[in-house]
């Protein structure tokens, strides 16, 4: 007799029933819309986002734990490439807080060359992002235009410094050295050489209908969101938060260019409203290096840095020193045993806390909006790793 035949019946996920399921997607850590090695989690239900876990430590190279082993001196070099688009900045922050231990007062002219050179620092970092966001929504020429005034700028910092990307040009107690001869003129020109050719970003990349129809109403970030989340700088100020350090606790020389410093803010909250932001925000810090370049002018001659002991030891206690960078608020929270390193130096880095925002962000867009919403956070992986 012939054994029944055995049937098996399979169900496969058809029609309405497939749309339901969910699918995890992992954007990156290689990815070209993740500026570097940053890892998105996206739980996906058909093409629309219902969750978003930023996955961070890529690029992890222990700058705190390093802070410990390195003299006052080396942990410039240390805290100068988190955010490889800020140096200048990110080694003025350390410098204020070593400097704010030692209760040391710096010349003025080095007080003026720091601020000038903090926005020349500025302007560099914006204008990668003005460049380089237009051509994550398929935008290539503004990048051109963007790199074409970078170079005007990074050749004074060059010039000044010797570094590119890396200046090393702050030291406690001042700058490395004084000025070259003539290059307070060059700068003056090249600042003006930038500003007279800014307004190609407003016809090519505000003007243009796609730009705009990309980012408009898209990925609308709350006020409330951005306290939440301690979420800072331009993006910040995007979505209505009328906060910068730079007016509202002013360091180095900004308490006196109050008249010449604009907040520039949005009340949309939306990818449009942080590009716009940032790209006014240019316009302002080329303002402040004139009205920085006009000052130094004025100034007699003098010492641009303090003279130090050969060991330089900081008195035993703690403080904490934040800059407004230009991606956000970074803070230094510096404790001393008196010894010529840091017991501990903690990093607040405004990319850390900004890209968090995403989780909320996210949730509820489509993916084809991913990309916009993730490139218009300005973030820089190695400021969130450290």
């Amino acid at each position: 007799m012939t054994p029944p035949t055995e049937t098996r019946q399979t169900t496969v996920g058809i029609g309405g029933a497939a749309e339901s399921t969910d699918m995890v997607l992992n954007i990156g850590p290689q990815h070209p819309s993740t500026h570097g090695v940053l890892r998105l989690r996206l739980v996906l239900d058909g093409e629309r986002i219902t969750h978003a876990e930023p996955v961070i430590g890529y690029m992890h190279r222990g700058a705190e734990k390093l802070f410990e082993a390195r003299d006052y001196r080396q942990i410039i070099m240390l805290a100068n490439r988190h955010d490889w688009l800020s140096a200048f900045s990110n080694e003025l922050g350390v410098v204020l807080g070593v400097e704010r231990m030692l209760g040391m007062e710096v010349p003025e002219r080095a007080v003026w060359m720091r601020t000038l050179l903090a926005e020349l620092n500025r302007v560099l970092n914006h204008l990668m992002f003005l460049g380089s966001y237009p051509l994550e929504l398929g935008g290539i020429t503004a990048v051109f235009y963007a790199f074409r005034e970078r170079e005007e700028l990074q050749n004074v910092m060059e010039e000044i410094s010797g570094g590119r990307m890396h200046y090393m040009f702050n030291r406690v107690g001042g700058l490395k050295e004084d000025l070259p001869a003539g290059w307070t003129a060059r700068a003056r020109a090249a600042v003006a050489d930038v500003r007279s050719r800014m307004g190609v970003f407003d016809d090519l990349v505000l003007g243009n209908e796609i730009f705009r129809g990309r980012t408009r109403g898209v990925g609308v970030l709350s006020a409330e969101a951005v306290h939440a989340y301690g979420v800072s700088g331009p993006i910040a100020r995007a979505s209505g938060v009328d906060f910068d350090l730079r007016r509202d606790e002013p360091y180095l020389a900004y308490g006196e260019l109050q008249d010449v410093l604009k907040v520039v803010t949005r009340d949309e909250g939306d990818c449009l409203a942080r590009f716009e932001c940032l790209l006014e925000q240019t316009h302002v810090s080329l303002a402040l290096a004139d009205a920085c370049l006009d000052r130094l002018a004025e100034l007699p001659p003098g010492p641009i840095n303090q003279r130090l002991p050969k060991v330089l030891k900081a008195p035993e206690g703690h403080t904490y020193a934040w800059t407004e960078n230009p991606l956000g608020i970074n803070g230094y929270y510096l404790v001393s045993k008196g010894e010529k390193t840091p017991y501990r130096l903690k990093l607040r880095s405004a990319s850390y806390n900004n890209i968090q925002a995403l989780t909320e962000l996210l949730p509820g867009t489509l993916v084809a909006d991913m990309v916009a919403i993730l490139g218009s956070m300005f973030f820089v992986v190695g400021d969130i790793d450290k």
